[in-house]
């Protein structure tokens, strides 16, 4: 099927157990991808494949598949990932929106907007990606469709349109108002919601339909000036087709976000997403042409049309490590690849072999002989190239825009219990990495240790998981600690590193003054300064004093001083070191002293700006019901937690709070304890902030323990 406007790519995304799962299990069964529905709470999900995911039920990695669906006689091709919803695993998240051209985000219908579905929904706007809204769990005790959708509005800020109703709440639920046909839809509880009736609204649900419907014409009417008068004259006069044209239109821009209801564990409503996927979500020709920028001229924009005749061009979003070879995962843009044919690595220059090409269904594959432009497609054969890059035809390079992955805020120690098992443990973390760009590893020299860093707790439990049961490797593990970070409070002026080395001969000589100020992103952006790690550096120097050729080495020197801290050992942040003068001798000088004359420069800085240790903050929302709230506020604030707000969601209350990350381990459990099992909390990474004076001795005391 050649036809790009009849390909949907879309991601299901939401909450933690708000339902994705269940509903991509679904969509896999009504469009005959499966013949039998897989259940999450019974570990038997296609989607949720890995043994750890099965146990746990929750999904950890995000699984593509490709199915049909055929609407209006038409058959399309829909390109499927479900993503995690556990904050540990935001970048499954991250790297699956930036290839997406739609998403439909789940919600609890019993809890409304909860805290990752905000930050999902943060991460769709970044890379710009239209939504429909699917209210979930819509049979559930409490589930109430005017709230969801007032959570909708009100925290994610978002222009929402109801299409659809439900008729009943909890266990009476027995079919779905459609909006804009003004029909009542019946699923058929014998046939697995397979088979669906429709029929005229009842006389009960007509008045509240009627309502619905009105302030859906009123909605959409906004988004058309031509619907705009005829709403004004007789409302009565706009059709169904003309709601769905100005629907799509304004959905497609991110003007407005359609919302249906169902519940899918009950096969309630889950065919009319798919049938709103078609309507309302983009094709990938819909979609933004994909911007660039030419390998050797960062300054020089480029786009891609979305269609095959263009040069190829495709970005690598996920690497998963195989016995036959490693997995590349690639959504292609422009242009069509063969089986066999090459494609080149604009960032690091290699040239790539796609040996093997297939379409994903979960774990299974189907092979192709080749893919164009707008598939998600896997490969084969690809040695260089890893999440983030991309591969373009070589006679016409791109370089398509990277994602943003976030920095690790928890490590722990990692062993090997035998010779054999260190040697094991070095490729498996490297492959580890290839998969998962969140996750970092490094050998610590002074302790003889290496390190794992990630995104949290469980992120970090996974990982060791992963090394003893699936690459039997046997390993001790460390307690967990928290990644620490350096900064200065004063800026430090005129400080002179000069490194001198006189030995027979010829000696080294490197002499360099800076300044060392605070900084943050913003004043990086205002003064377009590059900003890598957080560490931006000026050259202002005058008169050659520093002869051109040694800049890049003190410049290098200061950078890597940066990065492997000053005072306490933990990464600096948020510091502009300027360049302001310096001398040089005509033999003696060399970049390896005046990497040294950076790196003394920056030490003696440091010590004159007032170094502080800054500490990761996590935004933490507690549910928990009232009986329970005066043990979780009190507990919150002697783990050093700043309590932000106090919501009412019926019967509980949820507190967001922000608390230090090295007091939050094990919070889970004591807070099960606290609340009898009935309370639950989300927990995100917020921002680095200074530690109090009298805890970082003790924390740099324990970092070198």
């Amino acid at each position: 099927m050649a036809d790009l406007t009849h390909i949907r790519n879309i991601g299901i995304c939401a909450h933690i157990d708000a339902g994705k799962t269940t509903v991509s299990e679904r969509i896999l069964f009504y469009t005959g991808k499966n013949y039998k529905m897989g259940e999450v709470h019974e570990g038997t999900a296609t989607m949720d494949f890995l043994q750890e995911e099965q146990e746990r039920g929750i999904t950890i990695q995000s699984a593509a598949t490709t199915c049909p669906w055929v609407k209006d006689g038409l058959t399309y091709k829909i390109n499927l990932i479900d993503t995690p919803g556990h904050v540990d695993f935001t970048i499954e998240v991250e790297r699956s929106l930036r290839v997406l051209d739609g998403a439909v985000a789940v919600f609890d219908g019993k809890e409304g907007v909860e805290a990752q579905s905000e930050t999902v929904w943060r991460q769709a706007d970044r890379y710009r990606v239209p939504r429909l809204c699917f209210v979930n769990k819509m049979d559930k005790l409490g589930g109430d469709f005017d709230f969801s959708f007032g959570t909708i509005k009100t925290r994610l800020g978002a222009n929402a349109i109801a299409i659809q109703y439900p008729m009943g709440k909890g266990n009476e639920l027995n079919g779905i108002i459609d909006l804009v046909q003004m029909k009542a839809v019946y699923y058929d509880a014998d046939e697995n919601g397979s088979v669906v009736r429709t029929a005229e609204i009842p006389d009960e649900w007509r008045e509240t339909a009627d309502k619905w419907h009105h302030q859906l014409v009123e909605k959409v009417a906004e988004l058309d000036d031509h619907l705009t008068e005829k709403f004004l004259t007789d409302e009565s006069t706009i059709t169904p087709e003309e709601i769905k044209k100005a629907l799509r239109a304004g959905t497609v821009l991110r003007r407005c976000y359609p919302v249906l209801c169902g519940a899918a564990l009950r096969n309630i409503g889950v065919q009319a997403v798919l049938d709103a996927v078609i309507d309302y979500l983009p094709s990938p020709t819909e979609s933004e042409e994909v911007e660039g920028t030419h390998p050797r001229d960062k300054e020089e924009k480029l786009t891609r049309p979305n269609n095959e005749s263009a040069p190829f061009s495709a970005l690598v979003f996920k690497v998963v490590s195989d016995q036959h070879g490693d997995l590349t995962y690639i959504r292609v843009y422009s242009g069509k690849l063969g089986k066999g044919t090459r494609a080149v690595n604009p960032g690091n220059g290699k040239r790539e072999i796609a040996s093997r090409i297939f379409e994903m269904h979960a774990k299974d594959r189907i092979p192709l002989d080749e893919v164009t432009a707008g598939n998600i497609v896997a490969i084969v054969g690809i040695k260089d190239s890893y999440t983030g890059d991309t591969l373009c035809d070589p006679d016409h390079p791109i370089i398509l825009e990277r994602m943003t992955f976030p920095e690790p805020v928890i490590s722990m120690s990692i062993e090997p219990k035998t010779s054999d098992d260190k040697r094991r443990l070095s490729e498996a973390l490297g492959v580890i990495r290839r998969e998962d760009p969140s996750f970092r590893s490094h050998f610590d020299d002074e302790t003889g240790q290496t390190i794992i860093s990630g995104m949290g707790e469980l992120h970090l439990e996974i990982i060791k998981n992963k090394l003893v049961r699936d690459m039997k490797i046997g390993v001790e593990v460390g307690k967990p600690r928290v990644s620490y970070r350096e900064a200065i409070t004063r800026k430090a002026e005129y400080v002179r590193g000069k490194f001198v080395k006189q030995t027979g001969g010829r000696g080294q000589f490197g002499d360099c003054t800076i300044h060392l100020e605070p900084y943050t992103a913003a004043q990086a952006e205002a003064d377009e300064v590059d900003f890598d790690d957080s560490i931006a550096v000026v050259n202002d120097i005058v008169g050659g004093s520093i002869p051109k050729e040694f800049v890049p080495s003190v410049e290098y020197g200061i950078r890597q001083t940066c990065k492997t801290g000053v005072k306490f050992g933990y990464p600096m942040i948020n510091v502009k070191a300027t360049i302001v003068d310096g001398s040089y001798h005509a033999v003696d000088s060399s970049q390896v002293a005046f990497e040294q004359a950076g790196r003394l420069a920056v030490m003696e800085a440091t010590e004159k700006a007032g170094p502080v240790l800054l500490e990761p903050i996590m935004k933490v929302v507690v549910t928990v019901p009232n009986d329970y709230l005066g043990n979780i506020t009190g507990d919150i604030s002697s783990r050093r937690g700043l309590i932000i707000d106090t919501d009412d969601r019926g019967v509980v209350k949820l507190v967001t709070c922000e608390v230090p990350l090295s007091e939050m381990f094990g919070y889970t459990t004591a807070l099960r304890g606290m609340s009898q099992g009935r309370a639950s909390n989300t927990m995100e990474f917020l921002e680095y902030r200074q530690m109090p004076r009298n805890l970082q001795e003790e924390a740099v005391k324990a970092g070198q323990a």
